[in-house]
């Protein structure tokens, strides 16, 4: 065989190779995202739960911080690390009460937005007084839906309420009639209040990561009617009005769905199906917000099953927090209420958990996602399923590493080092989403731009087939070079 028929065949075999790899998805260049919240962590665990009394009254003192779980000081439900405003909280927030009371309007259409967005700007400076604010922004409004489709069940007496203005002006009108000018300026002015308020808190505390609660939601909540027939996947329809929901992804720069267990779903499969689609849809949304980069996706979960103070199963900690961190979340906040510090029991319940399954299993999933972001992406990118219905996880290999409590009692220690089979499995489950200013299949080539501009990065899911063009543009070339050569 000549040189040249050597080179060729040689050409042609790794080509064959690269697009064998890239069909299977093993070549995968992903959008970038925006750096960690903490440097060199790529899945931060946050404690949202007003637990300040445990310690103050009982002398129950959780110690989050030695299990690398991120929180305010003193445990408030609101401070530098998380905040969270709830309806009453910011601006004249238009709802009507469980009662039928309306406050502020009752309905968007109904209320002053300049009057709204100026004691919002009031109540921002008030509960954040630092203006160098970096910490997460959540805004809670739950009573209504910024679209007209999605206020069903008890939200449907926002339609009602707002049939009934039109109707004050056109009393002689059919229902017919009265009810698609109802639904424009409903969608119109509720688009306004949630598109407006998130800009202003974004405008006042720039380095906030300001975003919604429960938004994006997948609405596949049907595991309470068909359980046995439960395939978690977010309805078509919600994907769809999701989309329609641009502008409120474009004017936010964090994402905060909820994977809240219900009680009947403990330890169960649809427990994974249920968070799985959840995380997806929201990672999907992500992916909408900016051009440049994915924006953070915070889920918020419970340690707790929903309304409910039965802790999770240690199998659904790893359908959730596990789950989260796979699929390329930058976190997880723990949600709590009052009743976590109501009593002494209480505050002991939430210790021994912090002290036992939980802070065990966070310090596995936070070690595990560093140190895959090290070997495979030279911590200038997360680690992420390759195959995002595969059952990888972020975790350490109990062979090589230990987790032990300190001999102070206080939280645990990890020790231990990766063997070659640690960095194989995550080569071959995990591949690398990198932060902004990175690129590369380990992300270990600094950005720049003048190179990069005309680059598309292919989007999760879609072929090889850019690769495959690379690669093929790159061995004709050699084959002429090669020809003129021999």
């Amino acid at each position: 065989m000549s040189a040249l028929r050597r080179c060729l065949w040689i050409e042609w075999l790794f080509l064959t190779l690269m697009l064998t790899a890239a069909s299977k998805g093993k070549a995968q260049v992903l959008r970038q995202a925006r750096a960690p919240y903490i440097q060199d962590k790529p899945f931060i665990s946050f404690w949202n739960a007003p637990t300040a009394q445990c310690k103050q009254r009982y002398k129950i003192d959780l110690d989050l911080s030695v299990f690398d779980i991120v929180a305010n000081t003193n445990e408030t439900l609101s401070g530098s690390n998380v905040t969270i405003f709830y309806h009453t909280h910011l601006g004249h927030y238009p709802y009507i009460s469980d009662d039928g009371q309306p406050f502020n309007g009752g309905v968007p259409q109904n209320e002053s937005i300049k009057k709204h967005l100026k004691k919002a700007e009031q109540d921002i400076e008030r509960l954040i007084p630092n203006k160098d604010f970096q910490g997460l922004g959540v805004i809670d409004w739950e009573n209504w839906r910024p679209q007209w489709d999605r206020n069903w069940g008890n939200k449907t007496i926002y339609r009602n309420k707002s049939i009934e203005l039109v109707k004050r002006h056109h009393p002689d009108w059919s229902l017919d009639k009265l009810t698609p000018v109802a639904k424009k300026e409903f969608d119109a002015a509720g688009k306004e209040f949630m598109m407006e308020t998130v800009l202003l808190a974004q405008d006042k505390r720039s380095h906030g990561l300001w975003g919604y609660y429960l938004f994006p939601d997948c609405y596949n909540y049907d595991y309470k009617t068909h359980p046995h027939s439960y395939t978690g996947l977010c309805p078509e329809i919600e994907q769809k009005r999701n989309d329609l929901l641009l502008w409120l992804w474009k004017s936010s720069n964090a994402l905060y769905p909820s994977i809240y267990l219900d009680y009947i779903l403990k330890s169960s499969p649809n427990a994974l199906k249920f968070v799985h689609h959840r995380v997806k849809e929201a990672m999907r949304v992500a992916s909408m917000a900016r051009k440049d980069y994915d924006i953070p996706v915070f889920i918020y979960s419970r340690p707790f099953y929903a309304y409910t103070f039965h802790l999770l199963s240690e199998e659904d900690l790893v359908k959730t927090i596990g789950e989260s961190s796979a699929l390329g979340a930058a976190g997880v906040v723990l949600w709590g209420g009052m009743d976590y510090a109501s009593t002494k029991d209480s505050c002991n319940t939430v210790k021994k958990y912090v002290d036992g399954p939980l802070g065990h299993y966070i310090i596995n999933v936070t070690s595990a996602a560093k140190l895959c972001s090290k070997f495979l992406c030279r911590m200038n990118g997360r680690c992420i399923r390759k195959n995002p219905h595969s059952s990888a996880y972020l975790h350490l290999n109990p062979d090589n590493y230990r987790i032990k409590k300190r001999h102070s009692g206080k939280g645990f220690s990890v020790t231990g080092s990766p063997g070659l089979e640690d960095v194989a499995h995550m080569k071959k489950r995990f591949t690398c989403q990198c932060y902004q200013g990175w690129i590369g299949v380990s992300c270990e080539l600094p950005q720049n731009e003048k190179v990069t501009s005309n680059v598309k990065t292919i989007p999760r899911g879609s072929g090889g087939t850019q690769v495959a063009h690379i690669v093929l543009h790159v061995c004709l070339s050699i084959s002429i070079l090669l020809t003129f050569y021999f």
